[in-house]
């Protein structure tokens, strides 16, 4: 498995990029991290949500993150549902990375998160 691209990934984090790049590098690092085995079990662990069909046709982690774009399930600023995949196929290392992402680029803890459900934040909390 090339180590090489992990580490020029990593130079990548030191820019600040645009949103919309800091996300594609998050999946191409968790992609990074993804073995075919990994992702039978990531895909087993969806099953409820993903008609098994469509879940044979994927062969890719790519693939896999791709496929849930399209069904709503993952967006740049939407990382609830693989972070809960994640947790159930036991693989804290890729959660990590999502937490971080989520934490880092958008700026969101796991307190506004449960906050912004119920309700809008006053603008007086974010300064705590």
């Amino acid at each position: 498995g090339g180590g090489g691209a992990a580490a020029e990934a990593g130079q990548l984090v030191t820019r600040v990029l645009p949103a919309m790049a800091e996300y594609r590098s998050l999946l191409e690092e968790l992609a990074q991290n993804i073995t075919a085995e990994d992702l039978e079990q990531l895909k087993s662990a969806c099953k409820e949500d993903i008609p098994s069909e469509e879940s044979e046709a994927i062969a890719t982690s790519h693939h896999w993150f791709a496929f849930l774009e399209k069904h709503s399930k993952l967006d740049r600023d939407n990382l609830s549902y693989i972070e809960h995949i994640f947790e159930i196929s036991r693989r804290p290392d890729l959660l990590t990375m999502v937490v971080q992402y989520r934490t880092q680029v958008l700026k969101i803890s796991e307190e506004d998160e449960v906050d912004t459900k119920l309700t809008r934040i006053p603008s007086a909390k974010k300064y705590k």
